[in-house]
């Protein structure tokens, strides 16, 4: 588990721009979204994001959001439409309220499963009153794993 004060978070102000800019900056794929006493309030991915397109009532299907991939203009100018429609938009505009969750108290075992099931690539960890003390990754279930096995291997 990656501990909360290591955690990358954004507010519900927070603007969609900024969030953004911080995805790129700490190169990551999202953020918990809490409130100013840690209280978990939602996530957010760079999924969402740039699903603004869909949510701002265009009328785009899906395919008609990804461009052609042999057309760099092409890509490019939707790029830039997607990221006009930003403007004003914050983070609780966009996030998932109410995301799924484990407690400290969860085992890596059920954490994983978890992880593999919801297809998540990341789950907030909470303690018992709902404050964020950290998130769970796929990549920290694939490190413990690996470590597990070397101690195991060690050992023989």
């Amino acid at each position: 588990m990656t501990k909360r004060e290591q955690l990358h978070v954004v507010k519900p102000s927070t603007s969609v721009d900024e969030a953004l800019e911080r995805l790129v900056e700490h190169r990551i794929t999202g953020f918990p979204v809490t409130d100013d006493h840690w209280n978990l309030v939602g996530v957010v991915s760079d999924y969402d994001l740039l699903a603004l397109d869909s949510i701002s009532g265009n009328g785009q299907t899906e395919a008609d959001i990804f461009p052609e991939v042999d057309s760099t203009w092409k890509t490019f100018h939707h790029i830039q439409k997607l990221l006009s429609k930003t403007n004003g938009k914050v983070v609780s505009d966009v996030m998932t309220s109410a995301p799924l969750v484990v407690r400290e108290t969860t085992n890596l075992e059920d954490a994983a499963r978890l992880l593999l099931v919801s297809k998540y690539r990341r789950l907030p960890v909470v303690d018992s009153s709902g404050k964020l003390v950290g998130i769970i990754t796929r990549g920290n279930v694939v490190r413990a794993a690996l470590e597990f096995k070397k101690n195991v291997e060690g050992s023989l």
